[in-house]
């Protein structure tokens, strides 16, 4: 249950599993067939809280959703089940990983966090690495000189091998 006086907050199920989301939460939840940058939206929200409010949905609270944003497909942490009896031949080993998917919380209930305008200030790149690339490109031409001077080596061709030959059997 949210703490009266909070930010807006809400509990959602997917899955069959209930998360607490607010805008900016990041969750893991069952995997969801979307693509990677998708938008989906949650719509089966239990309870809602604004701050000053709290509605409460029996099941649901009809005409609200939680809209999110697809970040990754991950795979859960690997887990192992080993059932042994001793003596009566009972060994059973179960075990496998969860596929998840990463969501981000866009807006709950159309609410969302405020969205900064950037800019459209050019920002120059800066060169990975040293400061002086004119060396590195005299330095490549040199190299290809270099290259360009030295006589291509004859390949002599070696002398091939005979095959071996297997004795053969005497057979009696």
């Amino acid at each position: 249950m949210p703490k009266p006086g909070s930010s807006l907050s809400a509990v959602v199920v997917s899955g069959g599993k209930q998360y607490r989301v607010a805008p900016g939460d990041r969750i893991l939840v069952d995997r969801i067939a979307a693509e990677l940058g998708a938008s989906v939206k949650l719509g089966r929200v239990l309870l809602f809280s604004d701050g000053n409010e709290v509605k409460v949905g029996n099941p649901a609270i009809e005409g609200l959703d939680v809209e999110a944003k697809v970040i990754a497909h991950p795979r859960g942490p690997r887990l192992e089940s080993l059932r042994y009896k001793s003596k009566k031949r009972v060994r059973v080993h179960a075990g496998g990983r969860a596929h998840l998917t990463a969501l981000e919380i866009i807006a709950v209930g159309g609410v969302g966090l405020p969205v900064e305008e950037k800019e459209a200030a050019p920002e120059k790149a800066k060169p990975k690495g040293r400061a002086k690339a004119a060396p590195k490109k005299k330095a490549l031409a040199a190299k290809a000189e270099a290259l360009d001077e030295t006589p291509e080596p004859v390949e002599e061709e070696a002398p091939k091998k005979a095959p071996r030959r297997r004795a053969k059997k005497e057979s009696e």
